[in-house]
């Protein structure tokens, strides 16, 4: 007969590294996803221009009060708090194009861990890239 507390944590083990297996093809896919969609010159990597001018377009998008500012609210999850304060030089709560666009390119150079200025999937799933994708993604 079979302990039902050992089936148990057997069972929960399984679903948890299903789940870790699952994260871990959906983050790849993700970042492949991301890239056909953003590389408009096909090339198969993310330069800046490129990159900016996702964000430019997510900026817009985001400022649903047009005030050309994103404040805590209209950028929602996309960065955090942290994140917020670094890119806002003049602190008053709220992030310009400008300001926003620096915060990208800052994840963007993070992102570019062996700096020839373009990011491929690799470089996406990095943390940087992570966050990088949050920022530039419709």
């Amino acid at each position: 007969m079979i302990d039902r507390r050992f089936f148990i944590s057997e069972l929960c083990a399984f679903s948890l590294a299903g789940a870790i297996l699952l994260i871990a093809s959906s983050s790849k896919s993700f970042a492949a996803a991301a890239l056909a969609a953003l590389d408009k010159d096909n090339d198969g990597t993310l330069d800046l221009a490129e990159v900016k001018a996702a964000a430019a377009g997510v900026f817009d998008k985001l400022d649903k009060d047009s005030d050309a500012s994103l404040d805590r609210k209209e950028i929602g999850g996309r960065a955090g708090k942290t994140q917020l304060q670094q890119a806002d030089p003049d602190h008053d709560g709220t992030l310009t194009k400008d300001e926003y666009l620096g915060l990208v390119e800052k994840l963007f150079n993070a992102a570019d861990a062996d700096k020839d200025g373009a990011l491929n999937a690799k470089d996406l799933k990095s943390k940087a890239g992570h966050a990088l994708l949050r920022l530039i993604q419709p």
